[in-house]
């Protein structure tokens, strides 16, 4: 009897769930992934392919950084080198100085360093191309002192090897630190405040897919007995039949017998407000890009204007990149004209960079003219005046 009275005191117990949901959102390298060097680069790509303000940011700095001319001592040298930085091949289909700049750019800003290589044509009496390569594939070795570095890469083997022409060779690290030759990426801050956005919107799709996706549970409440397994399983026949006529178009009513409960799975369970957090992750990233929220596509305030303050900033970082790309642009044009005999000197001129509003920049012209004028007035009354005071005396 005692044997039997403990047995009907057992009662099930719970099975522990040993399977969890493998879900992760796409960019899942982004929390487990460990800066170094050559593997920073896949990371840094992969921030602007997860993040698209990161990714139109980049790309705006490339466009704002504008264009540039060449100006030489000797006008028919200026003209013929004009000629080659329009049509001098780039890869990939691109032509011109300006698509190589854009590509090289590009690289300088996303991975902190940029390599070109300026390759020569049969007889080295020409450049037939302006190639970018991928900064992943090259190492730096430096010298015996910190002026002299030599660019390694491949070879057959596989084995970092010194590349044999380090004079067409083009290398710029971005804010190069001083136990580090490879430079800084613009993007190195950035790969934790991605992570966490991409877990935030990786977490509001899947709370949308179930809530789109809505799940029951479905209770009978009239007690134990012989037959509750039975009609446990009639009402699961039941309602399973009318969901699926649901998915099919058409409209089944499910009719049960009994206290039976219907109610929607986490239906209770409140969505997180992401606004708050969101907003301060893209403020931390915005502000490292240096440009300002409306440019990319942010309207955090009521006005859409660009500050004088504002653009005073953002054309003091387009000429820093400016300063950082104008050597490189310096030994394709003084190789050039070594290639060609001319020895005369030349300056690379960049365009002026034109952030301000054309209303507001008309009427400064306008005011400039309408002070123009008074000054010429008064200058004109003021030698009337001496005139007469000379003929009086």
């Amino acid at each position: 009897m005692a044997g039997n009275w403990l047995k009907k005191r057992e009662t099930p117990k719970g099975m522990a769930v040993q399977l969890r949901s493998g879900e992760v959102h796409p960019f899942g390298a982004l929390r487990t992934y460990v800066p170094l060097r050559r593997g920073e680069t896949a990371l840094y790509r992969a921030v602007r392919e997860a993040v698209p303000v990161v990714d139109a940011a980049v790309c705006k700095l490339v466009r704002m950084t504008g264009g540039l001319q060449v100006c030489c001592g000797n006008r028919q040298a200026e003209e013929e080198l004009r000629e080659f930085l329009r049509a001098v091949p780039a890869g990939r289909g691109q032509m011109g100085i300006h698509a190589f700049l854009d590509c090289y750019l590009d690289s300088l800003l996303t991975c902190g360093r940029a390599v070109g290589e300026i390759v020569p044509a049969a007889g080295n009496r020409e450049i037939a191309a302006l190639l970018c390569g991928r900064v992943e594939e090259i190492e730096i070795r430096e010298g015996d002192h910190p002026l002299t570095f030599t660019i390694c890469g491949p070879d057959e083997q596989g084995r970092m090897r010194e590349l044999p022409y380090q004079n067409l060779l083009l290398f710029t690290p971005l804010n190069p630190e001083a136990e580090n030759p490879y430079g800084v990426s613009m993007l190195r801050s950035l790969p934790f405040l991605s992570e966490i956005l991409m877990k935030i919107y990786h977490t509001m799709g899947v709370n949308w897919e179930r809530c789109g996706n809505v799940r029951f549970a479905v209770t009978c409440r009239d007690g134990g007995g012989a037959g509750a397994a039975e009609r446990s399983r009639v009402l699961a026949e039941e309602w399973s039949r009318a969901m699926r006529e649901t998915r099919g178009g058409s409209v089944r009513d499910f009719v049960a017998v009994g206290d039976v409960g219907i109610q929607v799975i986490g239906g209770d369970a409140p969505i997180l407000d992401s606004e708050v957090p969101v907003r301060q992750i893209m403020e931390q990233i915005v502000a490292r890009t240096g440009l300002p929220p409306f440019l990319l596509g942010l309207s955090w305030s009521s006005t859409e204007r660009m500050s004088a303050q504002q653009a005073d900033l953002l054309t003091t970082e387009l000429t820093a990149l400016r300063r950082t790309l104008t050597p490189a642009v310096e030994r394709i044009c003084r190789l050039w004209l070594r290639m060609h005999g001319y020895v005369c000197g030349f300056e690379v001129v960049w365009d002026d960079i034109n952030l301000q509003d054309q209303v507001e920049e008309a009427k400064a012209a306008l005011y400039r003219e309408q002070a123009r004028r008074l000054k010429l007035e008064n200058d004109a009354a003021e030698a009337l005046l001496a005139q007469k005071e000379g003929e009086g005396t």
